[in-house]
């Protein structure tokens, strides 16, 4: 049998993302069980509201993180221009997939530089903190740093999808040490993200103990990797447990909370299963500080620059649609405000 690339993985990985059904179902979000007043008079002008934030210092004109996903192929390429040049027209943050990819093989660093599309976006790098453990330190760090340009580095972290990945990485043992050593050598901020399991609020109080400068808490209820790599195995083992673990997780409204209860200041992200604008406000009023969409993204660059285009706007007015009409003019206003209930 051929042993899979990390190239190659990254390609089945956009294409079972693409085709194949992919998602949580049993598991949910969690944001469906929060509601929003509805204000009848907001006494308000829509043209004025204001849903600009900042983030690690660094402004966005929307609350929008195109979250990790792709990178190290010429479609992910294609993706990724895309993307970046959608961030770039409504100054959104952007995330690229494992860089991994780009480390082994540097020819195809490329397909994540995409600074020359995004000149003034907020951008994020990415590596596995499991690949700690795997001959990977500083230097690595700052070789997918550079090939980005990037303003912050995410750390992944996904021990349930190396456990179903074929010849996963499942090394995690001492990697919050080494975590904590990289924070105090790099100069830029560290995230630490999920990738579709979610982030307990112990384990943020850790991450952030080391170092880590924000969370992205990447909640069960969206995209499941145990899914995905259970499309990709190799035996019936590996289909089993990613059937087995098709919904485990922590929802994401649930990360918010608790992590907010025991981290009030610290930058946070929620993604994992947000769709749309609506979910994107639930989440900023629960205590996030911006949102983060995957699946949506890959599907409409994917599809058309037009398409992506339209998601973005559609994006932004469902949130500044959420704030006129629960009488709230930033988004400040909305999350230190009272206009969410829970409904169950």
């Amino acid at each position: 049998m051929t042993v899979p690339t990390t190239q190659s993985r990254k390609a089945d990985h956009i294409r079972i993302c693409l085709e194949s059904d992919v998602q949580c179902r049993q598991t949910t979000n969690g944001l469906e069980k929060y509601r929003f007043t509805h204000c009848c008079l907001p006494e308000l002008d829509y043209q004025e509201i204001d849903i600009s934030t900042s983030f690690l210092d660094k402004q966005v004109l929307a609350p929008l993180l195109i979250s990790s996903m792709t990178g190290g192929t010429p479609q992910a390429g294609i993706i990724n221009s895309r993307l970046a040049q959608v961030a770039q027209h409504y100054k959104l943050a952007m995330g690229v997939g494992s860089q991994r990819v780009a480390v082994e093989k540097p020819e195809v660093a490329d397909t994540f530089a995409v600074r020359k599309y995004a000149p003034d976006v907020l951008l994020f790098a990415n590596l596995g903190a499991v690949q700690l453990n795997y001959d990977y330190g500083l230097d690595q760090c700052l070789r997918v740093i550079d090939i980005l340009e990037a303003d912050a580095l995410i750390l992944h972290l996904n021990p349930l999808q190396e456990c179903i990945q074929p010849r996963g990485d499942k090394n995690f043992k001492g990697i919050l040490d080494k975590i904590a050593n990289l924070c105090s050598k790099i100069a830029i901020p560290v995230i630490a993200k999920e990738v579709g399991n979610g982030i307990s609020a112990v384990m943020a109080e850790k991450l952030i103990a080391a170092g880590v400068k924000a969370i992205d808490v990447a909640g069960a209820g969206g995209t499941s990797w145990a899914k995905v790599e259970s499309e990709r195995a190799e035996n019936a083992l590996q289909r089993r447990l990613g059937r087995t673990f098709a919904d485990w997780g922590l929802p994401t409204a649930e990360c918010i909370t608790s992590i907010r209860s025991v981290a009030p200041d610290v930058p946070l992200i929620a993604s994992g299963g947000l769709r749309h604008g609506l979910d994107v406000a639930k989440a900023i009023a629960l205590g996030a500080d911006i949102g983060g969409l995957a699946m949506p993204f890959l599907k409409a660059a994917a599809d058309s620059e037009t398409a992506l285009f339209e998601l973005a706007q559609v994006l932004i007015a469902e949130i500044k649609t959420v704030l006129f009409c629960t009488g709230n003019a930033t988004l400040e206003n909305l999350k230190h405000g009272d206009s969410l209930q829970r409904i169950e």
